[in-house]
């Protein structure tokens, strides 16, 4: 039974990061793949959680920045995460499910103090505007990282699986963090340009500071 578990999404990002974390000097945390994107990340991660009962969980991978968010190549630990793409309509149309006045989670049974919106606050974490913005397909644009923009001006940086892990741990009852180092600007697709080694090695850094009990 792990006291922590650390969730990656994806095998490229785990085998970057491992070496770090087989470093880390205390108890070694348990690692584990949460999967690509939201469907896989909410289902595996509720699937780990009822298995292996960890004290607390922290997401590690990486992510593509906004303006004002952290340099390509840093990391920063999220206070909070806000969910887009999960409503109705499209591009300029879409409307939010909490806009909608579906909660995604209303809590069981419904009870308005255990629901669960279109944004979660992370536990432990500190800071009122490092926001994460989960999104069901990245940016592959100006135009889509504007759009975001416009509507989430608190986001700096956008991944896939953040808001799913916060969701499942939160349903469970378990602390969550979530790690995120920056790979690339969003919007940018040419993967030439992006900088995944140097963005895992901060986040590593960052994981280590959380799983040593510090607060970055």
């Amino acid at each position: 039974m792990p006291a922590d578990l650390v969730l990656v999404p994806t095998a490229m990002e785990r085998a970057l990061l491992q070496p770090h974390l087989d470093a880390f000097p205390g108890p070694r945390p348990r690692v584990e793949l949460c999967g690509f994107g939201v469907a896989a990340a909410a289902a595996r991660t509720a699937g780990l959680l009822a298995r292996l009962a960890p004290r607390r969980v922290i997401l590690v991978g990486i992510a593509g920045r906004y303006d004002g968010g952290p340099a390509v190549g840093e990391a920063a630990v999220f206070p909070r995460v806000v969910c887009h793409g999960i409503g109705a309509g499209s591009g300029a149309a879409f409307v939010a499910a909490g806009a909608l006045g579906w909660p995604q989670w209303p809590g069981d049974p419904p009870d308005a103090a255990n629901a669960v919106g279109d944004t979660i606050d992370l536990d432990g974490a500190a800071g009122a505007g490092a926001t994460l913005l989960t999104v069901t397909a990245a940016a592959a644009s100006a135009a889509d990282v504007e759009d975001r923009r416009r509507r989430f001006p608190a986001a700096v940086a956008e991944d896939m699986e953040g808001f799913a892990v916060a969701l499942a741990c939160r349903l469970a009852g378990v602390p969550c963090g979530i790690v995120r180092g920056i790979s690339n600007t969003a919007g940018d697709r040419d993967a030439a340009r992006w900088l995944v080694r140097g963005a895992l090695d901060s986040a590593a850094v960052l994981v280590a500071a959380l799983l040593a009990g510090d607060r970055p």
